[in-house]
């Protein structure tokens, strides 16, 4: 039997032997996580791509979150995609995408479902094409109702990207900008990373000097909104303060890439993808792919299910790459074993493993024993211009590891 989603998750985040306040702060996490955290996912699938160099044969398990990697990934044409995620809300989201793509009449419809989503035809168009399609637990998720009462669905007429957690955490980012007297749209209008980086260093830098962001900051509960567990919160802190490291990567976002390439930007700073024609989208929701998504959905698997549970599941060499995410900054000893134990069982010749960390460095030597970790090669420079390359980054570093032959 299944187990219920709330005790999925909170086996992967309630540290067993810590001090009780710990232990108050993981539940506490848990049960914030069990609702919509991540509208859109927040790894550069593009990123992923490169470190995977999929091939036509390639059977790719990977951690569900959103869905825009998963899907994205169809584009590179992958004999399979098998996607996990303990979240319900996540498993649904990505059922109802599944179904957008192979029920909505063209990509117009699908556009204006998860590009803009935000209009009253969104509704419509689900009661129309895709409730009909949808499995019992989908259909019953997205029509019942969130904690302040509105009906889930509702959340694509009125701004989807703004709802879950992470939206939350985004939209009140907003409220205290606008408190500074920061409007943060401003950096979307930037001709050039140049004017970018001259806005960020004016207007958002000083923000963080401020005491009462330093304080708030050093909280862990503070970070919930960005999906960041307190063994994470740990990690991407480092030995320096919360606003320092937060700065940073919000200085990567706002001026490392040009904010016209950029829909990790956008959504930072617009909270939604805007409406521009040339507006920079995820590869699974360009119209120049949608013909494509539509001929290969087939191949994407969406499982409701601990991802170290699913590869025990497969046969012995069965799966050619893995996405990771950042999953492993929130696990134990114990269970880095397991799940690399359950890798290196189920990899076949060549395959690859991308994950991120919030720290900069790889988390697995000295964790992972060494009789499984000398049979993979760390791709350590390669890594560091992947990392370099990821536009969301939020992260400390993205790691590449090659099955040795």
């Amino acid at each position: 039997m299944a187990k219920p989603a709330e005790e999925l998750i909170s086996h992967a985040v309630v540290r067993n032997g810590h001090n009780p306040a710990a232990r108050l702060l993981d539940k506490a996490f848990a049960f914030a996580f069990k609702g919509l955290v991540y509208a859109q996912i927040w790894e550069d699938p593009v990123v992923d791509m490169d470190a995977m160099a999929i091939t036509p044969d390639c059977r790719i398990i990977t951690i569900a979150s959103g869905g825009c990697n998963a899907l994205s990934y169809l584009i590179a044409d992958p004999r399979q995609v098998i996607a996990v995620d303990l979240n319900t809300a996540h498993v649904a989201l990505n059922r109802l995408k599944i179904a957008a793509i192979k029920h909505l009449p063209d990509y117009e419809h699908f556009s204006r479902f998860f590009a803009e989503a935000d209009s009253p035809a969104n509704i419509a168009a689900y009661r129309r094409y895709l409730a009909p399609q949808l499995d019992q637990a989908t259909q019953r998720y997205w029509e019942g109702r969130d904690l302040v009462g509105r009906r889930r669905i509702a959340g694509f007429s009125q701004g989807i990207y703004k709802r879950g957690l992470l939206g939350g955490f985004i939209g009140l980012a907003h409220l205290l900008a606008r408190l500074y007297r920061i409007d943060p749209r401003e950096i979307l209008e930037a001709p050039t990373t140049d004017e970018q980086r001259r806005i960020f260093e004016e207007k958002f830098a000083p923000i963080f000097e401020r005491r009462f962001i330093r304080w708030l900051t050093d909280q862990p509960v503070s970070l919930f909104g960005l999906g960041i567990p307190p063994a994470q919160y740990t990690a991407l802190a480092g030995d320096e303060r919360m606003a320092i490291v937060l700065r940073k990567r919000l200085e990567k976002l706002a001026c490392h890439f040009p904010v016209n390439d950029n829909y990790f930007a956008w959504q930072a700073f617009s909270r939604g993808y805007g409406r521009s024609p040339a507006r920079p989208l995820p590869p699974y929701l360009q119209e120049a792919n949608f013909a494509l998504l539509r001929q290969r959905i087939g191949r994407l698997d969406i499982r409701h299910a601990n991802i170290a549970n699913q590869l025990a599941a497969q046969p012995d060499e069965s799966l050619d790459r893995y996405v990771l995410l950042d999953a492993q900054d929130w696990m134990t000893d114990a269970q880095l074993n397991r799940l690399w134990t359950e890798i290196l069982r189920t990899a076949r010749k060549n395959a690859r493993v991308v994950f991120r960390t919030a720290a900069e460095s790889s988390l697995l030597p000295g964790r992972v024993p060494e009789q499984i970790l000398s049979r993979w090669h760390y791709a350590e420079e390669q890594s560091r211009a992947l990392t370099l390359r990821d536009r969301s980054s939020i992260y400390g570093g993205l790691h590449l590891y090659e099955l040795r032959g």
